[in-house]
């Protein structure tokens, strides 16, 4: 019977010990998924303001920086 009981008590410290990690993992994994959401809007962000640079370079008037004759020629 005591043999019983000691298999109970490590399975029941396992089974904490489990629990525990799972909560851990699922937090981490929630900590994840709010960061990944906000590096996308960040990318999304980005990719927008590149497209408005690129069509303020290209539209009729805008030019490059590096196209632009210094002031002193």
């Amino acid at each position: 019977m005591a043999d019983s009981a000691e298999r109970i008590a490590e399975l029941e410290s396992r089974l904490a010990f489990q629990d525990d990690l799972l909560r851990t993992l699922n937090d981490t994994v929630a900590s994840q998924q709010q960061e990944l959401a906000t590096l996308q809007k960040h990318v999304r962000d980005l990719a927008l303001l590149l497209r408005e640079l690129r069509d303020a370079a290209t539209a009729p008037g805008g030019g490059m920086p590096q196209d632009e004759t210094p002031p002193h020629y």
